[in-house]
């Protein structure tokens, strides 16, 4: 599906379950639901959700700023609230920017990129 440009939807992810698993369509949708949920609940809870080699969802809190209205110009303050973050793997940008997904370590010693091992 790379550069396509397509919209991948829970139907599609129960999809790929039902055919890549083998478990019932059903069973494949209401294991795509229990995932979903279970993130859903953990990062409501502010829990941070890592998935090894994909990357981490986190919850970050704003504080109160002024933002403008783009077409009047007003100011107007914006509350604070809590905004959901997705931070990529470095497999996952490897992955995405067509490079060999041998993990690559920098070391804090000499700056130089090493693979891991």
């Amino acid at each position: 599906m790379s550069g396509t440009g397509k919209t991948v939807t829970r139907v599609d992810l129960c999809e790929a379950v039902y055919q890549k698993v083998g478990l019932s369509r059903t069973e494949s949708s209401a294991f795509v639901e229990l995932v979903l949920k279970e993130i859903t609940d953990c990062l409501e809870k502010g829990e941070t959700v890592k998935l090894s080699s994909f990357g981490s969802f986190m919850v970050r809190k704003k504080g109160q700023r002024i933002g403008r209205n783009p077409k009047t110009g007003t100011e107007v303050p914006i509350s604070p609230r809590r905004v959901m973050v997705f931070k990529p793997s470095a497999i996952l940008k490897q992955r995405i920017n067509g490079e060999p997904t041998e993990a690559v370590a920098v070391s804090a010693a000499n700056g130089k990129a090493q693979k891991a091992g």
